[in-house]
């Protein structure tokens, strides 16, 4: 028997290529940037989600706040952050954001949270405190949040949010809906989707954002399919990333795809009409979030003077 033919965006093998290995951080901005959250009592995703580009980005003074505790209440498959009851809501919590913001000097910050099913807002009403902090004390820091799905609660919670003038509303969709029951098993596809496309509604001004992670046995054609829906909703900002396994308890790597494949998703993407567009296989929501806000921000403004 013939040996099958593996497609090509696909690479199976058990250790790390490559592309994927990066170095242990030991800069001293790195351990600044460390003291500095602790110093505040912050959680950060970078270190909740063992994200490969710590070191790089916490070098630069650059790291991703996780508000509302670092206990979710969900246990998605392909996640690091722990499980379980989370504590009370720290009340002093957005002003250390703002503060951390200032101390490292950010031009641009992203704040994400862990998933709050037990709040009756799902937590919202801490992001609107987050943005009104950050516009107090740090007014020409651009704010970035990535939100949860805020499930059954989604509709106040993002009119709430949208309200308070963050400049990148983002929620990350993941994968494919094929995968949804194994690897996303608390949310829905399609209600993620309406989330994003009700923060157009509300303000078609505030740039949207979404990534998928690859690698988790999704399909050419569903990752395609993804890229459409995401238009559909009006979305302006896609990220691709390859999914890292964090530890063997969570769901395994299916396939380690090639910086070609990437390559060649990020050139479907543009031609379906994203303002913007990052796929690398260490590509993270907030990776580089500054610059790309910049590009996102320029390439708005060549599209409106072209209509115009």
């Amino acid at each position: 028997m013939n040996a099958p033919i593996i497609p090509p965006e696909r690479n199976p093998r058990e250790r790390k290529p490559d592309w994927i290995r990066v170095k242990a951080p030991t800069s001293a901005g790195f351990n600044e940037t460390r003291k500095l959250m602790r110093d505040l009592n912050l959680n950060t995703v970078c270190e909740e989600a063992a994200c490969p580009n710590i070191g790089e980005c916490w070098t630069k003074k650059h790291a991703t706040v996780m508000i509302l505790g670092d206990v979710c209440t969900r246990a998605c498959a392909f996640c690091n952050v722990k499980t379980g009851m989370p504590k009370a809501v720290d009340p002093l919590e957005p002003e250390h954001v703002a503060i951390a913001a200032a101390k490292m000097g950010l031009e641009h910050i992203v704040i994400t949270s862990v998933d709050r099913d037990d709040l009756p807002d799902g937590g919202a009403s801490q992001f609107v405190k987050v943005i009104e902090a950050l516009r107090r004390n740090t007014p020409n820091t651009t704010i970035e949040i990535l939100t949860p799905d805020f499930r059954n609660k989604a509709d106040a919670a993002v009119e709430a949010i949208v309200a308070a003038r963050p400049d990148v509303y983002n929620h990350n969709l993941e994968t494919v809906p094929r995968l949804y029951p194994t690897i996303r098993p608390g949310a829905r596809y399609y209600a993620s989707l309406r989330l994003l496309e009700s923060v157009k509604r509300h303000d078609p001004s505030i740039f949207t954002k979404s990534g998928v992670m690859l690698g988790l046995g999704e399909e050419r054609l569903e990752v395609h399919q993804v890229m459409d829906d995401m238009r559909s909703a009006g979305i302006d900002f896609l990220t691709m990333g390859q999914y890292l396994q964090p530890t063997p308890k969570h769901t395994k790597i299916m396939d380690f795809v090639t910086p070609l494949a990437f390559d060649a998703y990020a050139a479907i993407a543009r031609a379906k009409g994203f303002l913007l567009v990052a796929s690398s296989p260490l590509t993270r929501s907030s990776y580089h979030a500054g610059d790309d806000f910049a590009r996102m921000r320029d390439a708005r403004a060549a599209q409106l003077a072209k209509a115009g």
